[in-house]
């Protein structure tokens, strides 16, 4: 976690990987960073910090810089070397002083919210957590607290009086979080996050494809079995395999299923994104519902030729992503109204050809600005209007999994 401060996901994957809390996570990081604060760090000097040299260390932390790269930058720009433990001290000082400013700061404008629950040790409680979807500022974050609506209600209700206004939330499929914002925002729009299904997905994959690893390593078995009744000895074990080419058919399936899902979740994840390209343009709400209608259609067909092992997991999958669908598509229409008003202006190979540069924009190294550069000029008053509406989109909460990872 030290080596990859800031890297996306990474908190999520180690949790998953070592089946530990996220709380834990960061007990350890700390006591890491400490111990090498102890072994590696020199005495830290005994005059105070002074402001310029405190903002000279919050000016490169702001760029991303690791605390010993503002330590080596330090000693480079200041002649003089500034301690771990000086430097730890100003951004921890910095963050308090953050926090507070945003308890008595809020901005004039409408904001979208993204609410998500990260559980302490033991799932006792958690840590309810309001981050700016569009800035990244972290609204609020208290715990560890019940699971429950009413805690998640008081919370909004503090925001409210601190004067924050919203008019979208992305949330994940929580019965606590669903049942506060429709109690105490019923006007506000809802998001479901559609990372959190995603998520789910591959988790399904990944069980998918370890029952086919699973049945690959039991081929040799099977072999032996199969050697032994040809020799005239009765199979070992309970319930054994002895048929190989029965197994070779097990273990195609298998895999085929895996196959098959893992291509239905791509269309999925293309699917759900903002910007939907096919052939004849970017497509509208009701030829991504169809479009949608018919992965849910084969996801069915797949839980049906599945073996059983398999189909308790695609079951489950099917059934919550036939549930979810509605509250995932929550930025469908607005998009859609938008999409349509500007064919007057872009023809619908135009707005595709846009659709395809946005969803490459970060391969290309572009922001929608270079997009508007790149094309001609008599698109640039439509297309603004249009890339502003995909870029300002809300349809994941990985603004809270940014801020902990």
């Amino acid at each position: 976690m030290l080596a990859h401060e800031g890297d996306y996901g990474i908190v999520t994957t180690l949790s998953h990987d070592y089946q530990v809390s996220r709380p834990t996570l960061y007990r350890w990081r700390e006591q890491a960073r400490h111990a090498l604060l102890t072994l590696f760090d020199p005495p830290a000097p005994s005059a105070l910090t002074t402001s310029t040299t405190e903002r000279q260390i919050l000016t490169l932390w702001i760029q991303h810089a690791s605390v010993r790269g503002i330590q080596a930058a330090t000693q480079e720009v200041l002649q003089h070397g500034v301690s771990l433990a000086t430097i730890v001290d100003v951004l921890h000082d910095a963050g308090d002083r953050a926090i507070a400013w945003m308890h008595t700061h809020v901005p004039p404008d409408t904001r979208a919210l993204a609410l998500d629950e990260i559980y302490a040790n033991n799932r006792s409680g958690a840590y309810l957590n309001v981050v700016d979807v569009q800035s990244g500022a972290v609204w609020a974050s208290e715990g560890p607290l019940p699971v429950d609506s009413e805690s998640w209600v008081l919370l909004l209700w503090d925001l409210t009086e601190r004067g924050l206004v919203w008019d979208r939330v992305v949330l994940d499929g929580g019965m606590a979080l669903s049942s506060a914002c429709k109690h105490a925002t019923p006007l506000v729009l809802v998001q479901g996050d559609i990372w959190h299904e995603l998520h789910g997905c591959g988790q399904v994959q990944h069980r998918l494809e370890r029952g086919v690893r699973q049945l690959e390593g039991r081929t040799p078995a099977v072999a032996r079995q199969a050697a032994r009744i040809a020799a005239g000895q009765h199979p070992r074990g309970r319930n054994p395999k002895t048929d190989v080419t029965a197994h070779a058919q097990d273990i195609a399936l298998a895999r085929q299923v895996a196959v098959n899902t893992a291509y239905l979740t791509d269309e999925l994840r293309r699917l759900l994104a903002p910007v939907v390209v096919g052939r004849d343009g970017v497509l509208s709400a009701a030829q991504r519902q169809e479009d949608l209608d018919a992965v849910l259609s084969l996801l069915d067909e797949v839980v049906q030729a599945a073996p059983a092992a398999q189909q308790v997991h695609l079951q489950g999958l099917h059934k919550h992503l036939t549930a979810r669908m509605p509250v995932l598509l929550t930025f469908v229409p607005h998009l859609d109204h938008v999409q349509r008003d500007l064919q007057a202006l872009l023809t619908p190979p135009q707005q595709a050809l846009l659709g395809w540069a946005w969803l490459r924009r970060r391969r290309l190294g572009w922001q929608s600005s270079g997009i508007l550069a790149a094309i001609p000029e008599a698109w640039r008053a439509a297309a603004r209007v249009l890339l502003t509406a995909w870029d300002d989109t809300v349809w994941v909460s990985s603004a809270v999994e940014r801020w902990h990872s």
